[in-house]
């Protein structure tokens, strides 16, 4: 006998076999979902975090160059040498023709800094007569170190010049015009000069570098000094400038035999008054028993590594014995004696992602992730604030060391 059994065609899965399978679905597609976030995460914040070092190596760049320029000077005549001999020529603040761009000398900005070199093969020479007026025509000797086939010296039309002497004076302008051996300039800072020049003082092409930050756009800013203001980098969110100087006060080298010092301005002969110094003394020098000696005071061991001067150490002038403004308290250009001591600057610079969906909100604490807060959950997309610190020693400030 045989048995027939038909088997519907109708045949499927029940609900049951159904859910189950459903749940395995869910698992595996939610397994692959996990691997794939943090893959994402990952191949947003490479690039961003790649970019980044690239911004910072072009501020480290930047402010290295000029930072290691900073303080050259002539290369000929009888004031040629570092600047640091004359006047300082690394300022923690913002100097310039604005107005909005130039700082009170007693002001000290952290994340400010002014520079001022004499490029190589700069137009220089010295003055031939009186300089009194910022507004009168410049006349100039044609000496040995004048170019005799450039007129004027190789001064043109706008051009950034320094005008200085061995009184700790200097004032920075433009040229405006040249012509017949004199040249028509227009003053940088003030409507008056610091002082009236003798002739002799010596005019050379300048180069004026302001940095600071713009902490309303988080961007690193370049100020020419004159009338040029541009940014260097964008989302900068940390800038900071410390300065490190030599602790063994400026003092005479050859005492007895000249006026030379280890740095600053020469002071006059013991005999000799420049107001509104009494006999013999100048910013860095004073007499005491009739023996010129330095005014500054020692910060540590002579023969001992460079020490971290303090904000007040840079801006205080006058307010102790052992400190003093450079040329003289009255000088409008005035500027801490202790500012020649400068022979180290430490930068620090920190950057954040412009996205802010790949910042966190780890903003509390010294090691903190973020400056800024962002959107952010997970750490696969995180690109931290990247920051970075180095020492720049100006090559210029470092010649007797």
């Amino acid at each position: 006998m045989v048995i027939e059994r038909r088997i519907s065609s109708h045949a499927g899965f029940t609900v049951v076999e159904m859910i189950v399978s459903t749940a395995i679905m869910m698992t595996v597609t939610a397994a692959v979902f996990t691997l794939l976030d943090p893959a994402q995460g990952i191949f947003m914040a490479q690039p961003e975090t790649s970019d980044m070092q690239q911004r910072l190596r072009v501020g480290v760049d930047a402010l290295t160059h000029d930072l290691v320029m900073a303080g050259a000077g002539a290369h000929a005549g009888g004031q040629s040498g570092s600047l640091a001999g004359f006047f300082a020529p690394i300022l923690p603040s913002r100097h310039g023709h604005s107005a909005a761009m130039d700082d009170e000398p007693d002001v000290f900005k952290a994340d400010a800094i002014t520079l001022l070199y004499v490029p190589s093969a700069a137009a220089q020479t010295t003055t031939s007569t009186a300089m009194t007026d910022p507004s009168s025509p410049l006349t100039v000797n044609a000496g040995a170190e004048c170019p005799p086939a450039a007129p004027v010296c190789g001064f043109v039309a706008g051009m950034s010049a320094v005008v200085y002497d061995a009184t700790g004076a200097f004032d920075t302008f433009e040229v405006t015009d040249v012509g017949n051996g004199s040249m028509q300039i227009e003053h940088a800072q003030q409507t008056v000069l610091s002082k009236a020049y003798p002739a002799g003082a010596t005019i050379a092409q300048v180069v004026q570098h302001v940095y600071y930050l713009d902490t309303s756009t988080n961007q690193l800013m370049h100020y020419d000094g004159f009338q040029s203001t541009m940014p260097v980098l964008d989302n900068v969110v940390g800038l900071n400038f410390q300065y490190y100087g030599d602790p063994w006060p400026a003092e005479l080298t050859r005492p007895g035999v000249d006026q030379s010092t280890t740095y600053g301005p020469m002071p006059p002969a013991p005999d000799v008054l420049i107001a509104p110094w009494p006999a013999g003394e100048n910013c860095i020098v004073r007499m005491v028993d009739g023996l010129q000696v330095s005014r500054l005071a020692a910060l540590g061991n002579p023969g001992g590594g460079l020490v971290r001067l303090a904000p007040r150490q840079l801006t205080d002038g006058n307010a102790t014995a052992d400190s003093a403004w450079c040329p003289d308290a009255g000088n409008p250009n005035r500027f801490d004696a202790d500012l020649l001591r400068i022979r180290k600057v430490r930068v620090t610079i920190r950057l954040q992602t412009p996205d802010a969906s790949l910042r966190g909100s780890l903003t509390d604490g010294p090691d903190a992730l973020f400056i800024n807060a962002g959107t952010s959950r997970g750490g696969y997309r995180w690109v931290p604030d990247h920051e970075i610190r180095f020492d720049v020693s100006p090559r210029n400030l470092n010649l007797g060391r």
